[in-house]
């Protein structure tokens, strides 16, 4: 699904099962842009959700990069947080191959990347049986405040009402399958072969990080930061895998300085 917004309209970036807009977060720095497009990826929050078990990264970066060819989109940045970061980069990396000039810069928080462990409780979801049973039976809330409160390097800080915003997609049984699928391809076979393609892109990055993120490590930052040829990584202290939730002031601040920094007419968001 997506959803458009002109300049100071408050918006937020890609969502997923999380909520378009945590509660209680900042206004993004729309006003930098002429336009921002919000995407709910393939499975995620009022997009479709079809069993055809094509959940991986690299199928939800060909249809956003093929959405952004089919729009005739140029000078964009592209935002994502964890697998949406992950998303993100790939689809800059097949862009690159197929119309380079269409990205202008990328922000990449707390971004997956490359192969790494697996959470066991992501391991159960994607099992092909026991994840969509475990998500039928167990209660969503108490699946979810768990899974949240490992996320935050603070965990007095997840709130009711981000674990009900977060849980609501998994009261419906293609919700539920959409994120066993997902969990089940979060490292697609072919992900080595793209990542060894990361350098290709020379736009400006902005790599976000929490410095206690025991979700995508912050080696996987490092690791970024080295190989994408203008990228610069910046760590908030004191924080996990969700900078935009746990520290939302801190994580605006440093989008608003690169965006503000990045050469060039603004753009879509």
């Amino acid at each position: 699904m997506l959803r458009e917004a002109a300049a100071n309209t408050p918006v937020s970036g890609p969502s997923g099962h999380s909520p378009a807009i945590p509660p209680g977060a900042p206004d993004p720095p729309v006003s930098l842009y002429s336009r921002v497009h919000l995407i709910d990826l393939k499975g995620f929050g009022a997009s479709p959700k079809p069993r055809d078990r094509a959940y991986s990264p690299l199928d939800q970066a060909f249809l956003v990069k093929e959405w952004i060819i089919r729009e005739g989109l140029g000078n964009l940045t592209l935002v994502g947080h964890s697998v949406g970061g992950g998303v993100a980069l790939l689809s800059a990396v097949m862009l690159m191959e197929e119309d380079p000039g269409r990205i202008r810069g990328l922000v990449l928080i707390a971004s997956t990347g490359y192969p790494q462990a697996i959470s066991p409780y992501l391991r159960v979801l994607g099992r092909p049986v026991l994840g969509p049973i475990a998500l039928r039976v167990l209660p969503k809330r108490v699946v979810v405040r768990v899974a949240m409160r490992r996320a935050y390097h603070f965990p007095d800080r997840v709130s009711e009402e981000l674990v009900e915003a977060y849980a609501r997609p998994l009261l419906r049984a293609n919700g539920r399958y959409a994120l066993s699928r997902s969990a089940a391809q979060l490292v697609p076979p072919g992900i080595t072969t793209l990542s060894s393609r990361y350098g290709e892109v020379g736009n400006p990055c902005l790599l976000l990080w929490g410095s206690h993120d025991p979700v995508v490590p912050l080696w996987v930052g490092q690791k970024l930061a080295g190989t994408l040829p203008n990228a610069r990584l910046e760590i908030l202290p004191e924080c996990g895998h969700m900078p935009q939730e746990e520290e939302p002031e801190a994580a605006l601040g440093k989008v608003r300085d690169f965006l503000g920094g990045l050469p060039g007419e603004p753009g879509s968001f």
